[in-house]
């Protein structure tokens, strides 16, 4: 029995060696969270969906505003403002931030629920690598490999920025930066199906007094650290319209909410036509950068 063990052992200490190589080469190929959690921990943060993770550049901030930047932003799923947001916050957030600038952007879909969501276990967010994430600053992150990687870790080194660059590539700093087709017939085809989701999801979802509660959590966190700025993302005018439509009061919410707080509430949903789309609702990685130099020469003005 003792032989068979210790032969066993050396079977393990190989696989073990072997998978801790392979975690070795993960970076922002290996799928589209992973680098959120495999970096340093930040002092200025930008939080979001995805109209943020792929709409602010952080390299546009940090050019204009000297400092780095960290996109925390996931997708609406995993990243609706909630107790599991604000937790994972915690733990990312460099603890000595002191004079920190915080990005917390905004829309009617980040602060809804489902109607027919009733009870947290059925939050959407209870399936994101937010819940069941304890370390957020680790490279690798064996943790997060273990825990929410969805192939086989060979793929991780078969899929290294390396070798190509993924069409959704999550860099460092946390900007997705999506390469798509922008041929106009299939940016019109995507921004049609991507409307007609939006049209079918209307009905379904109201604004959320606990996802409200959590931004005010996540602002009343923040504002010791350093300055908080509110930020609402356009979308295509098709998507604007639809979204004005279902609630036309968010704008106010977010100017009431604002002032409540005496933080800036930089609302970009009038400028939609300013900026293109990849799909109608997240905005094209060249139009992202216009985007964020106009956030950071708003900050900028109100910093002097």
């Amino acid at each position: 029995m003792g032989k068979f063990l210790f032969k066993i052992s050396f079977y393990i200490i190989g696989i073990i060696a072997v998978l801790m190589l392979l975690a070795s080469y993960a970076d922002g190929n290996t799928d589209d969270n992973y680098m959120h959690f495999a970096v340093e921990r930040p002092k200025n943060i930008i939080l979001g969906d995805s109209r943020s993770v792929q709409g602010i550049v952080p390299e546009v901030l940090k050019d204009k505003l000297s400092t780095p930047f960290d996109n925390f932003s996931l997708n609406i799923a995993q990243s609706p403002y909630g107790e599991i947001y604000l937790n994972a916050l915690k733990r990312k957030l460099d603890p000595d931030t002191k004079n920190g600038i915080f990005i917390v952007t905004v829309n009617p879909w980040n602060l809804s629920l489902k109607n027919d969501v009733f009870t947290k276990a059925d939050y959407p967010e209870e399936k994101s690598p937010f819940k069941n994430m304890y370390f957020y600053n680790m490279s690798p992150n064996y943790e997060y490999l273990l825990k929410n990687l969805n192939k086989s870790w060979f793929r991780i080194y078969l899929d290294r920025e390396a070798v190509v660059k993924s069409n959704t590539f999550l860099h460092k700093d946390g900007w997705m930066e999506v390469n798509i087709d922008m041929n106009k017939d299939s940016v019109n085809a995507r921004i049609a199906k991507k409307t007609q989701e939006y049209q079918l999801m209307l009905k379904d979802y109201k604004l959320s007094e606990v996802r409200m509660k959590a931004l005010n959590e996540i602002i009343d966190y923040l504002q010791p650290k350093g300055t908080v700025y509110l930020v609402r993302i356009p979308a295509n005018q098709s998507i604007m319209n639809l979204e004005n439509k279902r609630f036309p009061e968010f704008s106010g919410l977010m100017r009431d909410l604002s002032k409540k707080k005496n933080i800036k509430f930089y609302d970009f949903s009038g400028h939609c036509n300013d900026f293109v789309y990849t799909d109608g609702n997240h905005m094209y990685k060249e139009s992202s950068k216009v985007l964020t130099a106009q956030i950071a020469d708003s900050v900028k003005a109100d910093r002097r």
